[in-house]
């Protein structure tokens, strides 16, 4: 239930979420990096989104949940909707 709702409110703001991640360097490239390779993130780049989602989160409130403890459970869920490709890349 909570799931549905949060994927219908990133789908309904994907487009200002990706417009506005454009800003900050590097930022879609780790995000990512996880979905694209399967290699998971290292504490210091969970940090970094982390520090980069508080950031974008001034431009679009939903990302605030990020930025909450626990958050980073929620990542792969903004990654699966984030995917601006048809399909999988091959690993």
């Amino acid at each position: 239930m909570i799931k549905q709702f949060l994927q219908k409110q990133f789908i309904n703001n994907k487009a200002l979420i990706i417009k506005e991640s454009g800003y900050v360097q590097n930022f879609m490239q780790l995000i990512m990096k996880q979905r694209n390779t399967g290699v998971k993130w290292t504490k210091e780049e969970k940090r970094e989104l982390k520090s980069n989602l508080k950031h974008l989160s001034l431009y679009v409130p939903l990302l605030i949940i990020f930025a909450l403890p626990f958050g980073s459970f929620v990542l792969p869920l903004l990654t699966e909707i984030m995917e601006r490709r048809n399909k999988e890349r091959e690993k």
